[in-house]
């Protein structure tokens, strides 16, 4: 190894790296999307590898500590994302860990349903004075039931294993390289999937991407959120709404001091949940990175000493977990062969191609509110082979993107990626030359939910 000090640079010496394992797809990044496209890939038919950088699946869901999923419904009682995300809270439910509106709930506007939901902590079970399907989590047995789904379609899983770089000649992509304590590694395939988030591996092959960040969006803030136990939920909604002007001071005073402003309740009564805002940071920076794991957990000492000391029900609250992973939610976007622009999601447009229609974060789909769609173009390069997209790094411009990356939204798209990847296999095409009816008509026999897409669906 030579080390140049004039230009603060070291050139590595040539090495081999040891081929783990060969497969038709490998799923890089286990998050909403990754399990999604991993489980849809394999139970498609296509042999398919699962890499995680830590010891979990879920990613945000899980170890972000992002334990609402929101807006599955579209303000009425029509469900608009489902498919792997229902199985999901499906499961969950086995285990009393997710809490959620029943569907006859779904749309409901009379005021005994929604004060109950305003009572369970956040703007998602309502929002326009209607009933939603949001469904809060159990991170811990979400971890679970996603090893389950894993392990039950036979994807073969590392975890511990941080992707370092996609294997590409010739704009083809080939598979890609990890790090463990196994050392470094390679996993041959014929289709990687990327769903990093971050566009680690499209970027690492020199596919053309966005890094734009706008500051005035959600997505240029990470997050540390945590847990506080022992609340006295009953006592602290009851001041929150008999007095909300006292509240609001209170929590803007908080916030005035360094400390986080809002707390909701999770599946547990006893048991709030604090997901924040740690602004216009970067997350591809490691220096921003650690600057909001250190302070991040200074500002949540000082929201624990504040409610201790001042707000009803909060008495006696102990912190009962921080995220082992700092929140993330923008970072680079793929130019794919379809742009997603904000000016399509406001004025509805339902792609021919669609494998995600959702409604507006928070309204009733109306004729100003229209439903609107990520087309599966969105999820494929423009010049790269053997390569998919799926999760927050989709083709989008910064304002769509803010609105559609989602966990809601990544599972979903995951399913697509997964599904179409196996197509791709099977057919022996480019993930590009997949048909989109088809690609609509098994995702559809598999539980999707895609309104206004009115396909034959076929197993």
């Amino acid at each position: 190894m030579k080390n140049s000090i004039r230009t603060k640079t070291i050139t590595e010496a040539a090495r081999e790296t040891r081929v783990a394992h060969q497969t038709d797809v490998v799923v890089v990044g286990g998050g909403p999307a990754g399990v999604a496209a991993a489980v849809a890939a394999a139970r498609n038919g296509a042999k398919t590898a699962l890499v995680e950088r830590y010891g979990h699946l879920g990613g945000m869901a899980t170890g972000g500590l992002v334990i609402l999923i929101p807006f599955l419904s579209d303000g009425t009682e029509q469900q608009v994302l489902a498919g792997l995300m229902q199985e999901m809270v499906e499961r969950l439910d086995v285990r009393n860990a997710a809490l959620y509106p029943k569907k006859e709930e779904w749309g409901a506007s009379d005021e005994k349903s929604l004060r109950h939901w305003r009572r369970r902590g956040t703007g998602s079970y309502v929002s326009n004075k209607r009933v939603r399907y949001s469904v809060t989590v159990d991170p811990e047995i979400l971890k679970c039931v996603l090893n389950d789904m894993v392990e039950e379609a036979g994807v073969k899983l590392y975890l511990h294993s941080w992707a370092s770089c996609a294997i590409a000649e010739d704009d083809k992509v080939q598979g890609m390289i990890f790090e463990s304590k196994s050392g470094r590694q390679a996993i041959l395939s014929d289709i990687t999937v990327d769903c990093t988030g971050d566009g680690d591996m499209f970027a690492s092959v020199g596919a053309e991407f966005d890094g734009t960040i706008d500051r005035s969006l959600r997505t240029a803030n990470l997050a540390l959120p945590f847990r506080l136990g022992n609340v006295n939920a009953e006592k602290y909604v009851d001041f929150r709404d008999d007095q909300p002007e006292k509240h609001n001071e209170m929590m803007k005073e908080l916030l005035a001091m360094g400390g986080f402003e809002t707390y909701w309740r999770t599946t547990r009564e006893d048991i709030f949940w604090c997901n924040n805002r740690l602004r216009n940071l970067d997350c591809l920076s490691v220096e921003d990175l650690t600057w909001a794991e250190v302070n991040g957990r200074k500002s949540m000492l000082t929201s624990l000493d504040y409610l201790r000391k001042n707000v009803p029900g909060f008495e006696n609250c102990y912190i009962v977990d921080t995220c082992s992973q700092i929140g993330t939610r923008g970072s680079r976007r793929l130019k794919g062969e379809h742009t997603l622009t904000w000016d399509e999601v406001t004025s509805g447009v339902i792609h021919d191609d669609a494998v995600v229609i959702s409604s507006h974060l928070g309204q009733t789909a109306s004729k100003e509110h229209p439903l609107a769609s990520i087309p599966y173009r969105s999820l494929v390069p423009q010049r790269i082979d053997n390569l998919l997209v799926a999760g927050r790094c989709f083709s989008s411009d910064a304002k769509a993107n803010n609105d559609y990356n989602w966990i809601q939204h990544c599972i979903p798209m995951g399913q697509a990626a997964g599904t179409a990847a196996a197509l791709a296999i099977k057919g022996g095409v480019q993930p590009r030359q997949v048909d989109y009816v088809q690609l609509q008509e098994r995702l559809l026999s598999q539980g999707a939910a895609l309104p206004g897409i009115r396909r034959v669906a076929k197993a």
